[in-house]
């Protein structure tokens, strides 16, 4: 996730992680339909039905989303709280800034409110 927000890092990056047993094992990178720099992400549903299909084929379960924030701090904005559709998953908000005192962080976002959560990287 880090090394593709580096990539490009003037466009917010976006995908879904999955894996089995609250461990994330298989990442998939989606388009943002959003191809301009932006501070805004979206998966087209043509697209995330096909990479939930795909997830299902491999016998995982959608544990996380994730995308970038090319500008400012790496924690959920108002439109990230808004459009978290998926209670159940975490949300990874990753910073392409090789300064970034904290890179790679993760929320649950229900209710409207965000909580951070510990990462266990292996």
């Amino acid at each position: 996730m880090l090394a593709e927000a580096r990539r490009n890092p003037s466009c917010e990056v976006c995908g879904l992680l999955a894996g089995r047993d609250a461990a994330i094992t298989a990442m998939f990178p989606a388009r943002n339909v959003h191809p301009s720099p932006t501070t805004s992400y979206e998966i087209a549903p043509q697209e995330l039905f096909r990479l939930f299909r795909e997830i299902r084929a491999q016998g995982l379960d959608l544990l996380g989303i994730y995308h970038s924030h090319p500008s400012g701090e790496n924690a959920p904005s108002p439109d990230d709280i808004e459009r978290a559709y998926y209670p159940d998953v975490a949300y990874f908000i990753i910073s392409p800034d090789p300064d970034a005192k904290c890179p790679v962080r993760a929320f649950r976002i229900r209710y409207g409110r965000a909580e951070e959560l510990a990462l266990n990287l292996i």
